[in-house]
């Protein structure tokens, strides 16, 4: 049984956060192995350096609970156990993907592990969670909808009226923002007037907590107390989770060059690494026995979406509203 107290935690709990988290940054640096190759059919949003923050939150989850997030996505749909081969072969366009090979990188969903979908377009996937969380109520179950999002879906109309929407309502829904401090390539300082988003939120009457440096027990602590929270009907709650992403906005490589970014910042959040605070907690062992398991699982993905065939013509007229 998973424990939600980080007091508990012992090392089966931190064998599974550094499984988890090592998942996905192996799979992601794959990922950027692969993409140069033009097998990968679409743009890439990298979550390298924000494994923290899903990680933590969705440890805490239960099977039942669902989660939206955002087109950097992987982290998010891996954590809550989304199918690591139907996410490849989605990323190659093929008919085995999530999403039959139509959606890519920014449009992963897995219903079974009840990840509702990512979405390219900023803080549209807000209203999708609303919705749901709305739904679950209306039904009278007890599971909650957690919410994640970029820092700059903070600055759409859509926050605004979703949050007041979910507290009006007292909604089982928690908001996640990941703030990596930048919205493709402009910082927070050239987007909002003020930084306090606390002030904001709590003026709905909204819960909020925030983090500051991606420690992943941090994080999954104040998780499970506002899901615990959620759960016995006390409305929506906020968690404001800062974060940094090691690559460029979208594609593979590093871009410290950038004038918007520094090495030096670079170099603080990489000796914050979730990774490697993990790393320290168990044994060479259990290290090396995890990151082969790993290998393995990211080498058979790899060989599904290959195997996997292209989509049929005919697909294009499947499963499309207009």
């Amino acid at each position: 049984m998973t424990s939600y107290s980080n007091e508990h935690l012992n090392q089966h709990d931190f064998r599974r956060l550094y499984r988890a988290t090592c998942l996905i940054r192996r799979t992601e640096q794959r990922i950027a192995e692969l993409y140069p190759t033009d097998c990968i059919k679409s743009p890439i949003h990298l979550s390298i350096g924000q494994e923290a923050v899903s990680v933590g939150v969705c440890d805490v989850l239960r099977n039942d609970d669902w989660v939206s997030g955002t087109y950097r996505g992987h982290a998010l749909y891996l954590s809550k156990g989304g199918d690591l081969k139907a996410m490849m072969a989605e990323l190659f366009g093929k008919i085995d993907g999530c999403a039959r090979g139509k959606g890519g990188s920014m449009h992963l969903i897995d219903i079974e592990a009840k990840v509702i979908g990512t979405s390219a377009v900023v803080a549209s996937n807000i209203p999708v969670a609303l919705g749901y969380a709305l739904t679950e109520k209306l039904r009278g179950r007890d599971n909650i909808i957690v919410c994640f999002m970029g820092d700059g879906a903070t600055e759409e109309g859509v926050f605004y009226e979703s949050l007041n929407f979910s507290a009006l309502h007292d909604l089982p829904i928690l908001f996640v923002c990941e703030n990596n401090g930048v919205a493709i390539h402009n910082p927070i300082d050239k987007r909002w007037a003020s930084r306090a988003l606390g002030q904001r939120v709590e003026g709905y009457g909204i819960g909020y907590q925030e983090t500051e440096d991606s420690d992943i027990f941090e994080i999954r602590e104040i998780a499970a107390a506002f899901a615990e929270k959620i759960r016995d009907g006390d409305g929506p709650k906020f968690m404001h989770c800062h974060t940094y992403r090691w690559h460029e906005h979208v594609g593979p490589l590093q871009d410290t060059d950038a004038p918007y970014r520094s090495i030096k910042t670079d170099t603080i959040w990489r000796e914050r690494d979730a990774l490697k605070h993990l790393e320290s907690r168990l044994s060479c062992e259990d290290v090396e026995d995890i990151q082969r398991t790993v290998e393995r699982q990211i080498a058979d993905a790899v060989a599904f979406a290959e195997a996997s065939p292209f989509p049929p013509e005919q697909e294009l007229f499947d499963h499309v509203l207009a």
